[in-house]
């Protein structure tokens, strides 16, 4: 097998194949699917350029290459653009139809595309993002969001003190994407329960795009110099925090989500005290093995339910462990084996049901 890039390298061969990626599976075999014949199956992603997509894709495509015997391509517009991924979804279903992972940040336009592909006998998985109602998809693959928001604020009141006052800034890329605002709201949650002297001020919009998000995070800081912190939900907010820290020189505490290699590295240097990582190859990972094998076992009848999936606080007691397993697609695999087989050999355990997902 051969090991696809990471990090900066991955995006860099993101833009030069435009907004399709494809891969061959370099299984022999195994089950094989449909007629007996090769599976053509995919993953539609809302970024493919930022960290948090590049994880799942990845995930998504490792489970595909363990299977064996797919055709599995990986689509999605170089910017936030649900419109733009709408399309692209929707040429996925032609030609790629035996199964569809679908990660998105605006399920409200999804909701047809999704039914029409659905109504064609075509497997979707929802990924990192539940489906709407009428969108027919009955199978969600993600975190609990409230959960991973209240982990990075309990982690928060660790370092401050439950006896803290003042305030805290809290910032979400995109308002109105349900996994999102659950992250805030269970920030805010926690700060009440666990340190009610302190104050949080947002969410505030920081913008998925990086230069939006760092001008963003500039005016937040200027606007609030004595808060205790500044806390994102998103993936460029972690490390244009830490920029803006180091550049100011800031006192306040900083942190935020996904494994973006800067992300990281402000961690490893103590610039950003922790950061929390959603577990997107694991997520990518677990969607797709499950896609595939309701195709070859079960006709294509998917789980109903949310798959749970966890996730971790990153810190100095971790970082050397984390920065090493993202170093190539082999050391996450061999990293997420343990769990990974643990999650799929009794997935049942893990489902709950679709309304409770947040």
């Amino acid at each position: 097998m051969i090991p696809r890039p990471r990090g900066p390298v991955a995006a860099a061969v993101a833009l030069v194949l435009g907004v399709t990626l494809g891969t061959a599976s370099c299984g022999d075999g195994g089950d094989s699917g449909g007629e007996g014949g090769r599976l053509k199956m995919g993953i539609a992603v809302a970024n493919y350029s930022l960290n948090f997509a590049r994880e799942m894709y990845e995930g998504a495509t490792e489970a595909a290459d363990q299977a064996g015997n797919i055709d599995f391509k990986v689509v999605g517009p170089p910017n936030t653009d649900g419109p733009a991924e709408q399309q692209l979804f929707q040429n996925l279903t032609v030609t790629h139809p035996d199964g569809i992972v679908l990660e998105n940040l605006d399920p409200p336009i999804f909701t047809r595309p999704a039914a029409q592909a659905v109504e064609k006998g075509i497997p979707i998985v929802a990924l990192d993002t539940a489906p709407t109602d009428g969108s027919k998809v009955t199978f969600y693959v993600g975190n609990d969001n409230y959960e991973l928001g209240g982990m990075l604020a309990e982690a928060t009141v660790k370092k401050l003190g439950k006896d803290a006052k003042g305030t805290v800034v809290v910032g979400v890329p995109n308002p109105g994407t349900p996994v999102l605002d659950s992250r805030a709201k269970g920030i805010k949650d926690t700060f009440a329960k666990l340190a009610p002297g302190i104050r949080v001020l947002g969410p505030f919009q920081t913008y998925s795009d990086p230069a939006q998000n760092y001008g963003a995070w500039q005016s937040q800081v200027n606007a609030h110099p004595e808060a205790l912190a500044f806390l994102g939900v998103g993936d460029a907010d972690s490390y244009n925090l830490g920029r803006l820290k180091e550049q100011k020189k800031g006192t306040y505490l900083t942190a935020g989500f996904d494994v973006d290699p800067k992300t990281l590295e402000y961690i490893k240097k103590g610039t950003n005290f922790a950061g929390i990582d959603p577990e997107h190859y694991l997520k990518g990972y677990i969607a797709t093995a499950i896609l595939i094998k309701s195709v070859r076992e079960s006709d294509g009848k998917l789980p109903d339910g949310w798959f749970k999936t966890p996730g971790l606080v990153m810190n100095s007691s971790n970082i050397d462990e984390i920065l090493k397993r993202q170093q190539s697609v082999q050391n996450a695999y061999q990293w997420y084996k343990p769990q990974l087989d643990k999650l799929l050999a009794n997935p049942d355990t893990s489902i709950r049901p679709l309304k409770e997902a947040r």
